[in-house]
């Protein structure tokens, strides 16, 4: 019976498990809000919308840029040095060159190669929230958040004021032809930025504001061409594009590009190169993938930590071993001082300083009644002769002695103690 049960639970268990799976995979998806301001996604920040409508605003052709500013008009000039020279050409070889991203960055030579780019008679457009310092500085223009201007107040009493923020911005363009009524009304937190009115160059001709008239929209003559900069790059994404009512100001926006001539769509900066993602990169781009990337480093690093901790033990500090040679001897010398007689050790001390003469003089046979060994032991050691047969003498007589006394023990251990100071 309790069996039975078990598995009516377990079968429960399993039912409600598949349920949940299939209510979690066949519910509808949030929408990825994500401001890619690529070409392909169809997400409402991408721009595949406006992508696949610019051929037929510029009645030309629109070519997809995967190679860097510099890389890409290095190439550009290349086939135009192939080409004839003349006005007709050079009219024909013209292109724009059109640029929608959060922030706008070069390095020195992409920065170089698109001003001679404008310079030449080409355009370039930028819709972008950050613009680069050396584009900036060069064009002499700057931006600014849109409440850095002048904050307006709304007042209660004299006392206290408190700053209104607007949840919304209306754009509106300047110039006639360009539906000069219509007014675009885009989130305030998304269309932020605006053109400081006081850094434009003189030339600079403002084509779209806000309700403020603080500039979103300006044309920048560049040598023969122009740089059209706008700040409110949000306004070109498929929310905007699809919307009905904001989506002339993208249209009307890029009209201002000459028309029946081919463009170059940058999405380099964007995406990089065509085919140069790395594996991190496929990880970072699918939020699946890039939770399940940093759930497995922090897991790792967790790991790490307390399994490192765990084992770890505190190394025990080991004592050096004692010398113990002395203290062995000291031992062996009392043994042999037990009794009163030291024959032993007398023998051993003779021994150990016959050993030393032959080491030391090199004598291999030791004779100590041989006249000969005593002149040559007394020429090698510098000792007198008298010197030398009074020790062996003493030798002699404590090898042939029945007992040895302390006093003839110590006797001998001073006289061959006295030979090694002299022979040294």
């Amino acid at each position: 019976m309790k069996n039975r049960q078990f598995q009516l639970y377990l079968l429960g268990l399993l039912v409600l498990f598949g349920i949940y799976i299939a209510v979690d995979y066949y519910r509808p998806k949030p929408a990825d809000r994500t401001q890619t301001f690529i070409n392909r996604d169809k997400i409402p920040y991408g721009t595949y919308a406006l992508y696949d409508l610019l051929p037929d605003l510029l009645r030309d052709s629109v070519q997809t840029v995967r190679e860097p500013i510099f890389n890409q008009l290095t190439a550009w000039k290349e086939k135009q040095s192939d080409r004839n020279s003349g006005k007709a050409n050079a009219s024909r070889a013209a292109v724009s060159y059109v640029f929608i991203q959060p922030t706008f960055r070069l390095d020195s030579l992409d920065a170089h190669a698109l001003l001679r780019f404008v310079a030449q008679g080409n355009d370039v457009f930028i819709a972008a929230e950050e613009f680069d310092r050396d584009l900036r500085d060069t064009l002499h223009f700057d931006t600014a958040e849109a409440l850095s201007f002048r904050p307006r107040f709304r007042t209660g009493s004299q006392s206290d004021s408190i700053a209104v923020r607007p949840d919304s911005v209306t754009l509106r363009f300047q110039t006639l032809g360009l539906a000069p009524l219509r007014r675009f009304r885009y989130p305030a937190t998304l269309a932020a930025t605006r053109f400081v009115t006081d850094s434009l160059p003189p030339g600079a001709t403002v084509l779209a504001s806000d309700e403020r008239r603080r500039p979103v929209l300006v044309r920048v003559a560049h040598g023969g061409g122009h740089f059209y900069l706008c700040s409110v790059p949000i306004a070109f994404t498929n929310v905007f594009v699809l919307r009905p009512q904001t989506s002339d100001f993208a249209f009307a926006s890029l009209s201002h590009l000459p028309a029946d001539r081919p463009a170059w769509w940058d999405e380099y900066q964007k995406q990089g190169r065509l085919g140069g993602k790395s594996l991190l990169g496929v990880l970072l781009r699918y939020p699946a993938l890039r939770a399940a990337f940093y759930l497995t480093c922090i897991g790792s690093l967790l790991f790490i930590f307390f399994e490192a901790k765990r084992r770890q033990r505190i190394i025990p500090i080991l004592k050096p071993l004692p010398n113990t040679t002395l203290l062995f001897t000291r031992t062996v010398a009392a043994l042999y001082r037990q009794g009163n007689d030291h024959t032993q050790l007398a023998d051993k001390k003779i021994n150990l300083f016959l050993e030393y003469l032959r080491t030391r003089f090199h004598e291999p046979e030791l004779d100590l009644n041989d006249e000969h060994f005593r002149d040559r032991l007394a020429h090698k050691s510098g000792v007198t002769r008298e010197g030398i047969d009074k020790l062996l003498r003493l030798i002699n007589f404590t090898r042939t002695a029945p007992q040895v006394s302390d006093q003839q023990l110590l006797q001998l251990s001073h006289a061959i103690s006295e030979f090694r100071r002299m022979s040294r």
